[in-house]
């Protein structure tokens, strides 16, 4: 169990004592008596989170808590209210609290809205709630009736008896917005899936545009300059009806996308009352602050769950992408060009953003400027991406929003097609041949081009077969010359993720004498056979860092010593690299990278790996 800053409060204070060995929480120094409860339970796990909040954030004390107290419902049946909050020093109570495990549906939450509002008519308390771990009601007793019209009528949480605000959420304030665990962000995430998919009332593909766009708004929202104590405007505040709520989010709606036409082309698409449950699920998420690690995970299978519906790209592992990028960390600055050429391994790209963040961190104070410009430059001005498929290609845009930005140069083009033609159609300059620093990608596999198709295909050499022409050829095996021709000779790398039959396959050969004439190859990293087992993919493949050799025929190949505009940092590590004929060859197997053959999270080797890799670069001749 994660011990949470309210949770070691809590601890450190008495209010609460956990038993891990028996999964039991044992609620202290409430009003009646020490109470013990299952941690295995869903609704428990929901009714800590909440009792935390409300002896830490809300001010309650715990002498005025009690749980589970009895609710004569009628002659001979009687219930238990969750949580109940009694006035100081007085018998009659505050509120009463309904707790539900955190994946109920919505018309399961309606009725425990009306279960709860039940308990507080019987046992006389003047608000209840109803709480399915971040979907939150909160009513006034007597002003609750159960017409459909009139359940608008919720308050926001009061502060220790205060009298409840207009908004819930407030800049600086006791309810401001924080980031949230992974169980929490994805339960949000499913619930507004599930709300707005209605099993098949719309196809994955629509239900996840209309999400898409609420975080799209609730993300500018969060990023909109604002004072302290100024409330947010995703939210849906006292008294507000679905109609008018969907009135002002549609408003906001609208003007992002006049601001940023690449993304969105389409109006809302909901009715009011299910744009009101989707704000209701996010509304309480701070998407900028939440880990990164976090919301890829959350974001991925989001993603993966509409998705599979359509047999797309699988997603590449976050511990391989991480490798990747870690393994050349140290040397990428906010000036360096990085390339994705697949859209759907979108996480190489936010993983070098995060890396220009840590080394802002590093440089400037954080919330200045300086520190701001640093990261936000780069992914502005220094990360590209191309994909053909236009659908991924927002998506990408979309992730990138979500992670803070730099989808400017984001375009959807087939990335086969001429040069010239991809920077003119796309009216994008800066898809130039020998440009870029970095190429991070997992190319798609298996797709295969045909010579009948596409009329520039007797460009690439690895479409010609001697003096002859290929019927046909697969994808990745283009995406290699491309490769060539987009980055930079040299000092400058390129990682991708590449299926095993084309280094082991004796029918392609002639792929990997292209790849060891045009390029140095560092190392070889073997993935285990269910790296993708997660995604539903069994194909294995590999990990090949590689740096493309200079050009022979403008006399580029020469001695390091000749290299004056290599720093003397890098020096030691790229010596070797500049003997086309004679150097080795880093090879390792990676058994374990973060889920076991059994679905299980085991250990992950990469990281060890990448140590002795780096290593390796520094001295070759100890391996």
């Amino acid at each position: 169990m994660e011990i949470t800053k309210n949770l070691q409060i809590a601890i450190n204070k008495g209010f609460i004592e956990i038993d891990l060995e028996k999964d039991k929480i044992i609620y202290k120094n409430l009003r009646n008596w020490d109470k013990k409860y299952s941690l295995k339970d869903p609704e428990e796990q929901v009714r800590l989170e909440w009792f935390l909040d409300l002896i830490t954030k809300y001010q309650y004390e715990s002498k005025n808590i009690d749980m589970e107290l009895s609710v004569q419902m009628w002659s001979a049946w009687k219930k238990s209210a969750d949580l109940v909050i009694y006035y100081e020093n007085k018998n009659n109570i505050y509120f009463a609290i309904e707790f539900k495990k955190p994946d109920i549906t919505d018309n399961e939450f309606e009725g425990s809205i009306l279960q709860s509002e039940s308990y507080a008519k019987i046992i006389w308390s003047d608000y209840f709630w109803s709480i399915s771990w971040n979907t939150v009601r909160f009513f006034e007793t007597k002003a609750f009736v159960r017409e459909e019209t009139k359940k608008d009528s919720f308050y926001t949480i009061p502060v220790k008896y205060g009298k409840p605000e207009e908004w819930n959420f407030t800049k600086w304030w006791i309810n401001d917005l924080e980031p949230v665990n992974i169980e929490i962000l994805r339960n949000a995430l499913s619930k507004a899936q599930q709300t707005i998919w209605k099993w098949w009332k719309r196809s994955p593909t629509e239900a996840f545009w209309e999400v898409a766009k609420l975080i799209f708004i609730k993300v500018a929202d969060e990023k909109k300059p604002r004072k302290n104590w100024e409330h947010y405007n995703f939210q849906r505040k006292k008294n507000e009806s679905t109609t008018k709520l969907f009135d002002r989010i549609n408003e906001m709606y609208e003007e992002e996308r006049k601001r940023d036409k690449q993304v969105f082309q389409e109006k809302i698409k909901l009715d009011d009352k299910e744009l009101a449950w989707v704000v209701e699920h996010l509304q309480r998420l701070n998407f900028n602050k939440t880990d990164l690690d976090i919301k890829w995970e959350a974001f991925q299978l989001f993603l993966w769950w509409f998705f599979k519906w359509d047999n797309w790209q699988f997603f590449t592992p976050n511990t391989v992408t991480k490798f990747c990028i870690d393994l050349f960390a140290p040397e990428l600055t906010n000036t360096s060009r990085v390339l994705d050429t697949s859209c759907w391994s979108w996480w190489f790209l936010l993983k070098s953003l995060d890396v220009m963040r840590e080394k802002a961190d590093e440089y400037f104070e954080e919330w200045t400027a300086e520190h701001f410009n640093y990261w936000h430059s780069f992914a502005e001005k220094y990360l590209f991406w191309i994909e053909i498929n236009e659908s991924i290609a927002r998506i990408a845009k979309m992730n990138m929003i979500l992670h803070d930005d730099g989808h400017t140069n984001v375009i959807s083009f087939d990335w086969l097609e001429d040069i010239e033609k991809i920077r003119k159609d796309t009216e994008n300059n800066e898809f130039k041949e020998n440009s870029f620093d970095y190429i991070f990608t997992n190319p798609p596999f298996w797709a295969v081009v045909k010579n009948t198709e596409n009329d520039y295909l007797g460009n690439f050499e690895l479409w010609k077969n001697g003096n002859k022409v290929r019927p046909a050829q697969k994808t990745e095996i283009l995406f290699i010359e491309r490769f060539k021709q987009f980055l930079k000779p040299w000092t400058w790398k390129i990682a991708v993720v590449l299926p095993d039959w084309v280094l082991t396959n004796s029918q392609m050969l002639y792929v990997r004498e292209y790849i060891l004439e045009h390029f140095k190859l560092l190392w070889v990293i073997s993935l285990p056979q269910d790296a993708f087992k997660y995604y539903n993919a069994w194909v294995k493949s590999s990990v090949l860092v590689m740096q493309k050799w200079g050009d022979e025929k403008n006399n580029d190949r020469r001695d390091i010593s000749d290299r004056r505009d290599i720093s003397d940092r890098r020096d030691v590590a790229l010596q070797h690299l500049y003997k086309k004929d004679d150097y080795k060859i880093f090879m390792a197997t990676a058994e374990k990278i973060w889920i076991s053959s059994t679905w299980k999270v085991c250990e992950n080797e990469l990281p060890e790996i990448a140590k002795q890799f780096r290593e390796f670069l520094k001295n070759p001749s100890n391996f």
